[in-house]
């Protein structure tokens, strides 16, 4: 290929994939999940995000000892369509800990659109470990609710709709059962990897 092409070909991939990811940004089909972690009725699932990276954690001393207190995730989550005779993995977000403006600041999952830099800040109201579901050795299923929004600088507004989000078909990501046991392990951090399918919901349309 001639640079000449490879330079047309990557110039309308950067122009095309993000145009085709967004449009993937419909109604979708809910996850079959645990009762515990069903979004209330009203609310259509939008988008889905399949992530990786990890669930950190921290030592910390307390009257009882010593344990690992979570600290937050970071993760990037991903879209994977067809392209031509291949396929493209488009990241769409990233996932981590942040003060959330709508509550004083106070820390929150986000999730930042890689499309638009809209922000959903989300905390988790219920989960589930119900082993017909959630496979052995993974952190649990999540429901979370929106709790704050943002647009992003130009008025993206992909994420800001979110109402509800599902923490699915979880893989790793589980607090280590050993490495903080006495003073000198204080402060230690440890990052365990961790795969996820994130399902964002919306309120559903009227008619």
């Amino acid at each position: 290929m001639t640079n000449y092409l490879r330079n047309l070909v990557t110039a309308s991939m950067i122009a095309i994939v993000p145009a085709m990811a967004q449009n993937q940004f419909g109604e979708l089909p809910a996850p079959n999940v645990p009762s515990a972690i069903q979004v209330p009725a009203g609310n259509t699932a939008f988008l889905k995000g399949y992530a990786e990276g990890t669930q950190n954690y921290i030592c910390i001393a307390s009257t009882s000892g010593y344990s690992w207190r979570f600290i937050g995730p970071q993760a990037t989550l991903f879209l994977t369509f067809k392209w031509f005779n291949g396929e493209i993995r488009q990241q769409i977000t990233t996932h981590y800990l942040s003060a959330n403006p709508s509550e004083g600041g106070t820390h929150r999952a986000a999730w930042q659109s890689s499309l638009d830099t809209s922000t959903v800040w989300a905390k988790a109201i219920a989960s589930s470990t119900d082993p017909a579901f959630v496979a052995p050795g993974a952190i649990p299923w999540l429901l979370l609710q929106a709790v704050g929004s943002r647009k992003g600088p130009t008025g993206g507004a992909i994420l800001t709709p979110a109402t509800f989000l599902q923490r699915v078909d979880t893989t790793g990501g589980v607090m280590p059962s050993t490495g903080c046991s006495e003073a000198r392990n204080v402060g230690d951090t440890v990052f365990v990897p961790y795969t996820a399918n994130y399902v964002f919901y919306k309120a559903s349309r009227k008619n």
